[in-house]
């Protein structure tokens, strides 16, 4: 990872009134992977989407489109998606990446081909950054997406079913606290996030313990919620105490290629030991901090409700590189 940081540095977390809901998500899936027909037939059964939410095509099954591929599919999105759909599911783990640029990124923001000639440099900034907005195609004119990935059906359906359980769960009476870990590890270059890490008490309201800790304590943690770190490569152990609907990633390179190419971890790995949510880039972004997400407005935005899709999204500024995968629909903060 190159150190080519930008500077930026704390926000203010808007007030939310809302989130998104099942009848907001569209739901795309591709037909010649068998994988992505089960896990999306599952995702339709857990969510109860109706059959104008679903959108089912071919797709090449592999790591990445190439812009002719990816401009047919971007239209056939938005021929077949009304106005009433504000986000995408993506019943897949490829294709991720369009070029240098994600599949996330590029569905919603455009693809950016002067970005594959120096993907360090900044790429093109998202209004959605920790905006209120909870209409995010009414208000910005594009949807955000993220990958319901999983490596074989069994992981699939334990992902939805975590994500459904997660709904309203961490605003009931009797409920430990969840934790909030936030590591610290040696790697100065990928450990650049740790000057936004938001102190205990950040901001009122559900009981989540925020803990500034050495990425060797994860592993006794319990009824984690969110656990953000920076490495090229994590050991998650598989009893990790996760609750429904914790997010987690790591900063990196290369942390969005799914497909394991450049010897890193990637978010799938997250994934499969029982987040239900997490990020990585697709290409080398350099350390920029707007190319990932910023942890005060990761858990600010969640804390209050959103999703899991929304928190994510929300808190990266320059989203051109970021994979977003999970299950878009959990919100353990969200009023029943």
């Amino acid at each position: 990872m190159l150190n080519h940081r930008a500077p930026f540095g704390p926000v203010a977390i808007p007030r939310l009134n809302g989130r998104l809901h099942a009848a907001d998500i569209g739901l795309v899936i591709n037909t010649a992977d068998p994988l992505s027909v089960a896990i999306g037939e599952r995702y339709i059964a857990a969510r109860r989407l109706a059959p104008g939410q679903v959108l089912r095509l071919e797709l090449p099954l592999r790591a990445a489109l190439e812009r002719a591929e990816f401009d047919r599919l971007r239209a056939t999105i938005d021929l077949h998606f009304g106005p009433g759909i504000q986000a995408l599911a993506l019943a897949w783990a490829e294709p991720y990446a369009v070029g240098c640029n994600s599949i996330t990124g590029a569905l919603a923001l455009g693809f950016d081909s002067e970005l594959c000639r120096n993907s360090c440099v900044a790429s093109r900034p998202s209004r959605y950054f920790n905006s209120a907005s909870t209409r995010p195609y009414s208000d910005f004119g594009w949807r955000p997406s993220m990958l319901l990935a999983a490596r074989n059906l069994a992981q699939g359906q334990a992902l939805i079913d975590r994500g459904v359980a997660a709904d309203g769960a961490l605003l009931l009476r009797g409920r430990p606290p969840a934790m909030a870990m936030l590591l610290t590890t040696d790697d100065a270059a990928r450990a650049v996030r740790t000057a936004l890490y938001p102190q205990p008490g950040f901001l009122p309201g559900p009981r989540v313990d925020i803990r500034i800790a050495p990425a060797a304590e994860l592993a006794t943690a319990r009824q984690l919620l969110v656990v953000i770190t920076g490495s090229a490569g994590v050991l998650l152990d598989p009893s990790l105490d996760w609750v429904p609907g914790a997010l987690g990633d790591h900063l990196t390179s290369f942390g969005g290629d799914l497909a394991g190419q450049h010897g890193q971890s990637t978010a799938l790995t997250w994934l499969e030991a029982g987040a239900t949510a997490s990020h990585g880039a697709v290409s080398e972004p350099c350390n920029h901090l707007q190319k990932f997400p910023h942890p005060q407005v990761l858990l600010g935005q969640y804390l209050q409700g959103a999703t899991a899709i929304e928190a994510y999204w929300k808190s990266v500024a320059w989203p051109q590189q970021s994979l977003f995968v999970g299950e878009p629909l959990a919100a353990p903060f969200a009023r029943r």
